[in-house]
């Protein structure tokens, strides 16, 4: 395959409003709270009216879904970085 056969990575254009950010972790008492803290220290105006928490079907998981204002390639990354570091974390989509 050659390079002209692969597609072009999805461009973002910065500020990006409503841009949809999906995390699975596991379940905890609590993750809500340290998951908001997060979004917080990294977004400015977020508003957890629009957080919607769903449990896998076992129980054992969840996800989160929420909208943000993506400013930067450089914040999206520091996002995910501090999801993951929770160390609850398996997934940023």
């Amino acid at each position: 395959m050659t390079s002209s056969d692969q597609p072009e990575k999805p461009v973002i254009e910065f500020p990006c409003h409503g841009y949809h950010v999906s995390v699975v972790a596991d379940t905890e008492d609590g993750f809500v709270t340290i998951l908001e803290d997060i979004i917080a220290r990294h977004c400015q105006g977020y508003d957890a009216e629009g957080l919607r928490v769903t449990a896998s079907k076992n129980g054992k998981y969840q996800s989160f879904r929420f909208s943000i204002t993506a400013e930067s390639e450089e914040q999206l990354k520091a996002l995910h970085a501090d999801f993951k570091a929770t160390g609850r974390v398996h997934m940023v989509l």
